[in-house]
């Protein structure tokens, strides 16, 4: 069953709504600002410090004189794409004092975005966690090149480099990316016929049901963030993170239902306890079977699972 799309997204108080079309700088600003925000998002893994970036981002864009901008679209990607590499460099110091490991913020998706195979595969949990391998730069190249098609010559305006050094780092970032990310874009069909699999097996303490569906190298990471309970440090292998699951999910499916939501672009399942949402469980698939678990519990990254979140590229 599906979780409700009942809310969509909220813009924040300071920045214009939908209804406050009144100038050229604003429409313009409205008119990108969720293709603005996916930029922000895709650099940063975190909605929150996207909705910042946008909130930095549109009090730049108020003081151009737009008879000196030829391109408004390019001109906000670039605005956005510079504050968000500044808040991805604060985000990093953040991190090292993040207490056990650091997930992406999930975000609850409008169905178009599953739609777009390649719009949704970026955002998905496993591809956002491989961009955190990425250097900032690298991370704002690849971004912008492969997920947006923008030109070297305008990321080279957005990153400061020259469009021959942004070519050198788009080939690097593209390796990179492409010997860590899945094997293959992974359809949604293929991820919730994972995720019913995993989920009868969790609520029935099925182990080899479990060990079935995962793979032999398989990866489960908990983001508590230090509120919530989760496990300190990544846990490998099959055998290891079956009894883990079989364990402890069953214990959480018996207080409450586990529900599919499109998360990221790809069914995940949802934990509600006492109507609230407990935990968001995302996928990473290769070759069928299941390689990595990703948890989130950190109550400070789950207020975008009650509202959808519309992504443009």
């Amino acid at each position: 069953m599906d979780i409700e799309h009942s809310e969509r997204t909220e813009e924040t108080a300071e920045q214009p709504a939908v209804g406050d079309r009144t100038d050229p700088a604003t429409e313009a600003f409205v008119a990108h600002r969720n293709l603005l925000f996916t930029v922000a998002y895709e650099m940063l893994g975190s909605a929150a410090d996207a909705e910042d970036v946008l909130q930095e981002t549109w009090l730049r864009w108020a003081g151009v004189d737009l008879g000196t901008v030829r391109d408004q679209r390019a001109y906000l990607v670039r605005i956005t794409t510079r504050q968000a590499l500044t808040r991805l460099r604060t985000l990093g110091r953040r991190k090292e004092s993040y207490v056990g490991p650091w997930l992406p913020e999930p975000l609850l998706t409008a169905p178009d975005v599953a739609e777009d195979i390649e719009l949704a595969d970026s955002v998905s949990m496993a591809v956002l966690l491989v961009l955190e391998t990425l250097t900032p730069t690298e991370r704002a190249v690849f971004v912008l090149r492969e997920v947006f098609d923008l030109g070297y010559e305008e990321i080279a305006g957005a990153v400061d480099k020259s469009p021959a050094a942004v070519r050198q780092i788009a080939h690097r970032a593209r390796a990179h990316v492409a010997a860590r990310r899945p094997r293959g874009i992974v359809s949604p069909a293929e991820t919730r016929a994972a995720l019913d699999a995993f989920q009868r097996a969790t609520e029935t303490g099925d182990l080899q049901g479990l060990l079935d569906i995962l793979a032999p190298d398989v990866v489960f990471m908990g983001d508590g963030g230090g509120v919530k309970q989760a496990v300190p440090r990544p846990v490998v292998g099959a055998d290891k993170v079956g009894r883990l699951l079989a364990a402890g999910l069953g214990r959480l499916a018996a207080m409450g239902p586990m529900r599919t939501a499109q998360v990221n672009g790809y069914p995940a399942l949802v934990l509600r306890l006492d109507d609230e949402i407990d935990t968001v469980v995302a996928v990473r698939i290769d070759d069928g079977l299941i390689t990595g678990l990703y948890a989130v519990r950190n109550p400070e990254k789950l207020s975008r699972m009650r509202r959808e979140t519309t992504l443009r590229r």
